[in-house]
């Protein structure tokens, strides 16, 4: 692939303005039809600096039609993908926006700055309600290319860096102005950028003046962190050809076979020690001692089970783990609910997987507990991971459906927002059959698997784990003994108990070996285990 990259001259006279701004259109006019792709600097339409929203906006509704036809044009002529930023107004307001056009002239999509410094958050007081909730990195793909995205002020923030790089993106698109930053800096941050996401950074800006230090250093940076081009302060187009294919693997270890970067780092990752979550994030689901106790269903004798008020005591309560279940919906959502039917925990019947999630979000799951929780709402997988993911282990029981593997929509938006909530290690997965368990070794193997129990093989569950090669067992009473504890543990595999409530035969279990005790009254049961450990 060919880039052009666009860096033009850049001042804090206003007056300079269509003059730069027309030098500018004339580098866009000029380009050939032998690029992919081409890039243009961040506030291209306010060509020079401004101090307020006032300017900005006069600026930018001077030049901001004419900017956006002549890129539709060169996109066209050119037959090549367009990067363009410029403010655009969206519902909330104007935001800085990078806009996407496709080959054919078409947008195809606009990526919103994810980080305001002062100046955009308080002097021109853009749009910036959407920065402040949880979001995904914004990816797009292209030609069978993944491309992300970073402006200006978003390259400073490293712990994004490692965000995007899960996304496995080829291609980072960085339209910027950063007119503080000297090339040496840019450079640096650029091939940090490359090296760490294994993906091409490609980068605008614009230059104050051409023997200037600061500023400018619009770019193109492979993975390995070779610089194909710094236009340091150069004004005009730098071109940069590169093969996306063409990623760096790295020695991972010794030993171990080659892999990018971020995979090496992902590894040893231990985010509770540096991460805004603190002390509240706890250790991944491999580093987290034994034993534990799981609040089954949360706390299920203080609130409603499977409901965030049961999840959130047993969890602020300091539960190693809780269990979850989960049942579809019609409409293709995951929900959190232990029985197939509705009467016992809710003022609803029939099945659970006959109701989409609106007709669920009608009924009452609160009023069969008490008149305390009356009008309390079901929860969804993914609200439960929004409020929770990090801060305890999940044990998610996929309950059993009719069909022998489950559905690829179940199984795509499980692991979907499993990895949305960066929750991979921090839960495991309860499965019952053996081909739906085989299934997800195969496209989930990061994800731990717990061995359900299987009505029609009572007594071979731990057989069944060592085949497949399952990290833990949940033995179901009756159904255990002595020495199918010590086989599961001599072959490396964890052991679940369910259950008990019953806090001195809890000790018991734990003296045979169970490593996690599921429990309804998570309260006491934790409390002879901590007494227990303190002993």
């Amino acid at each position: 692939m060919k880039a052009a990259i666009i860096q033009a001259p850049y001042s804090r006279d206003l007056s300079k303005s269509d003059e730069y701004f027309d030098y500018k259109l004339n580098l866009l006019k000029d380009l050939k039809d032998d690029v992919d792709i081409i890039i243009l600097p961040e506030y291209s339409d306010v060509p020079c600096a401004t101090t307020n929203l006032e300017e900005t906006l006069f600026y930018h509704d001077k030049y901001i039609g004419t900017l956006l036809s002549e890129c539709e044009n060169a996109a066209k002529r050119c037959n090549a993908l367009l990067f363009v930023n410029a403010l655009s107004k969206e519902e909330g307001g104007y935001r800085n926006t990078t806009y996407v056009y496709g080959r054919d002239g078409k947008l195809l999509g606009k990526y919103f700055k994810k980080h305001l410094p002062p100046l955009e958050l308080e002097t021109l007081a853009l749009d910036s309600d959407y920065t402040f909730t949880y979001s995904e990195p914004f990816t797009m793909d292209i030609e069978g290319l993944r491309y992300a995205f970073l402006t200006c002020y978003d390259f400073y923030f490293y712990e994004a860096t490692a965000r995007i790089a899960r996304e496995n993106v080829d291609v980072i698109i960085g339209c910027s102005l950063q007119r503080s930053d000297t090339h040496s800096a840019i450079e640096i941050m650029c091939r940090h950028l490359a090296y760490n996401t294994n993906a091409y950074v490609l980068r605008s800006s614009v230059s104050f003046a051409e023997d200037s230090d600061i500023c400018g250093a619009s770019m193109a940076v492979t993975p390995k962190g070779d610089v194909l081009l710094n236009m340091k302060g150069k004004f005009g187009v730098g071109y940069a050809e590169f093969d996306p294919s063409d990623k760096y693997l790295k020695p991972a270890g010794f030993g171990r076979k080659d892999a990018p970067h971020y995979e090496y780092i992902e590894y040893g990752r231990k985010p509770w020690q540096y991460r805004s979550g603190g002390s509240a994030i706890v250790p991944f689901e491999e580093y987290m001692p034994y034993p534990r106790v799981c609040a089954h269903r949360g706390f299920s004798f203080a609130a409603p089970e499977n409901t965030m008020p049961a999840y959130g005591a047993a969890i602020g309560m300091g539960a190693d783990e809780i269990e979850l279940d989960l049942w579809p919906t019609t409409d293709h959502e995951l929900i959190s609910c232990h029985d197939k039917f509705l009467h016992r925990i809710s003022n609803g019947e029939g099945p659970v997987t006959d109701k989409s999630l609106a007709e669920l979000k009608e009924l009452d799951f609160g009023c069969k507990f008490s008149d305390s929780f009356k009008g309390l709402k079901l929860v969804t997988f993914e609200e439960i991971l929004k409020h929770f993911a990090g801060h305890t282990i999940m044990n998610v029981h996929l309950k059993p459906m009719d069909e022998e593997e489950f559905p690829d929509w179940y199984v795509d938006r499980l692991l979907y927002l499993i990895r949305k909530y960066e929750a991979e290690r921090h839960v495991y997965l309860m499965v019952e059959e053996d081909k739906q368990i085989a299934h997800f070794k195969r496209i989930a193997p990061e994800i731990p698997i717990c061995v359900g129990h299987n009505k029609n093989d009572p007594w071979g569950i731990v057989d069944r784990a060592i085949r497949l090669g399952a990290e833990k067992v949940q033995f179901y009473r009756p159904y255990i003994n002595q020495e199918m504890i010590d086989k599961a543990r001599a072959n490396g595999v964890i052991c679940n108990l369910f259950h008990t409530d019953d806090p001195d035969e809890a000790i018991e279990f734990i003296k045979m070996g169970i490593d996690t005790i599921l429990t309804n009254n998570f309260c006491i049961v934790q409390r002879a285990v901590n007494d227990y450990l303190g002993k």
